[in-house]
């Protein structure tokens, strides 16, 4: 792909740890876009099934100059950023977009994929503007985000913090939040609150003030063909597990003519104790995308799917799931 096509193309990296509402919000800006544009989406997931591509997508109407590509597996900056760099090439050579919106992995380090975005080899053809960091401030009382490298970082970089979710707040939470952003390195960040992923389309422009300074970290290199993109096995259904930041996921992909029971899949979803699920599936009363965070499970009815897929983030996998998820599936 030749770059110099593409010129200071406005560029938002949107953030947040797990359960911010981030998908949420991308759609809801989607739902924004001037109908003149084109706009591209690069979306990066902690499990090697891709799922954020067919709930974003399936969540709006077609032909709507919207162009959405996925980095499965992890912080998509590992190997010196190749997966994102490819993915992005493509992506921009697809859609000549004129904005892009970044979504990192909420166990991704933001830090480096900033870096990789200001490289020479994008200086040129990507404008950085505003990063938005999505915290959902109920979180704040749970050690395993305040002292997780990966959720401070994601506030670090931040232009402006979007404090989600406030219709399930207590006052304190919201107090709790503008507290916690009262030290450095934090101080003087811009600061709103919004409810089911209402992001003001203003919020993306400007320029971003962070400046890149030059970090490392060690990833699990992928040594094989993600799961994502490989020919489902003669059974119909493959899975595939990734570990890392103190975290597990594991997730499923099933052939199209799996044709699971929504009331059962429902049952499932809603008693599974875990961090975080996010699933697409055909189901026998039609194509339903799943997203289950710390309140509650949300179902929404989608355009279309090539597949069943969902993936489970949490912190030990338990060895029922895959039978209960194939118990789920209508006898054909």
């Amino acid at each position: 792909m030749n770059n110099n096509k593409i010129t200071a193309l406005p560029t938002n990296v949107i953030t947040g740890f797990l359960g911010a509402g981030k998908t949420s919000a991308i759609v809801h800006l989607l739902k924004q876009k001037p109908a003149e544009e084109r706009w591209a989406v690069l979306v990066n997931e902690f499990g090697e099934i891709g799922v954020d591509g067919s709930l974003i997508a399936g969540q709006l109407g077609a032909n709507q100059d919207i162009f959405i590509r996925e980095v499965p597996g992890g912080c998509m900056c590992c190997s010196s950023g190749l997966p994102m760099q490819i993915a992005l090439n493509h992506l921009l050579r697809e859609a000549k977009p004129h904005r892009l919106l970044i979504e990192p992995t909420g166990l991704g380090h933001p830090l480096e994929v900033m870096q990789v975005l200001s490289n020479e080899y994008y200086q040129k053809a990507l404008s950085l503007e505003k990063t938005i960091t999505l915290v959902d401030a109920r979180h704040l009382a749970d050690s395993r985000y305040t002292e997780h490298l990966v959720f401070n970082q994601q506030i670090e970089i931040a232009d402006i913090i979007v404090g989600s979710k406030l219709d399930l707040y207590q006052q304190s939470d919201k107090e709790a939040l503008l507290a916690y952003l009262n030290v450095q390195p934090f101080i003087a960040k811009e600061t709103v609150f919004t409810e089911h992923g209402q992001l003001p389309l203003e919020l993306l422009s400007g320029a971003t003030s962070y400046k890149i300074k030059a970090k490392h970290h060690q990833h699990n290199n992928r040594s094989s063909p993600s799961t994502d993109t490989v020919s489902l096995p003669q059974s119909g259904f493959t899975k595939a597990i990734n570990e890392g930041e103190g975290f597990v996921s594991i997730g499923w992909r099933f052939a199209p003519e799996k044709v699971f029971d929504r009331i059962k899949l429902h049952t499932f979803l809603a008693n599974i104790e875990v961090t975080r699920v996010k699933a697409v599936f055909i189901t026998s009363q039609g194509i339903y995308g799943y997203n289950t965070a710390d309140d509650g499970t949300a179902e929404v009815n989608i355009n279309e799917c090539n597949e069943s897929r969902i993936e489970i983030i949490c912190t030990q996998i338990n060895e029922t799931w895959e039978q209960t998820l194939l118990s789920c599936i209508n006898n054909l």
